[in-house]
């Protein structure tokens, strides 16, 4: 499964497993937010001229497997994506018109992990992370 992008003078396939979390690891990414999330995510991936391959929104942490070029720093689109959309989530959801100052939506850190050959295990882990994150919910009720 050898899908390698181009640049002018460079072949490439770098793919990247991305998480990050909330402020507080709050349970905030639910409803028409995690729907709208999921759009905003993708625009704001490709003005980096990255692609979210695939993504998972829990209620408190974002999962998504992201191809990015190697002319950008992987921290470089993660502060992007991240900080966009929090102005987004700012001006969409909290009524505000101005600069999100003072505020932030997502934590400060992430994990990134590089995918190389493990790409199809990746993915499936990322479309199970629902099914797990509601065992661990049903387990603490008991």
């Amino acid at each position: 499964m050898n899908h390698y992008r181009s640049l002018s003078h460079t072949a490439w396939d770098c793919k990247y497993h991305l998480i990050w979390i909330p402020k507080y690891r709050k349970k905030v990414l639910f409803g028409d937010l995690r729907k709208y999330l999921g759009d905003v995510f993708r625009e704001l991936a490709l003005q980096k001229e990255s692609k979210v391959l695939e993504g998972h929104l829990m209620g408190d942490h974002v999962h998504m497997l992201v191809s990015i070029p190697p002319k950008y720093a992987v921290s470089q689109v993660v502060g992007y994506i991240k900080g966009k959309s929090a102005i987004h989530i700012a001006r969409t959801y909290a009524g505000q018109r101005h600069n999100f100052i003072g505020q932030n939506f997502w934590a400060r850190g992430y994990f990134v992990s590089t995918v190389g050959r493990d790409e199809e295990t990746i993915r499936k882990y990322i479309k199970r992370q629902e099914e797990a994150d509601k065992k661990i919910d049903q387990l603490k009720l008991f």
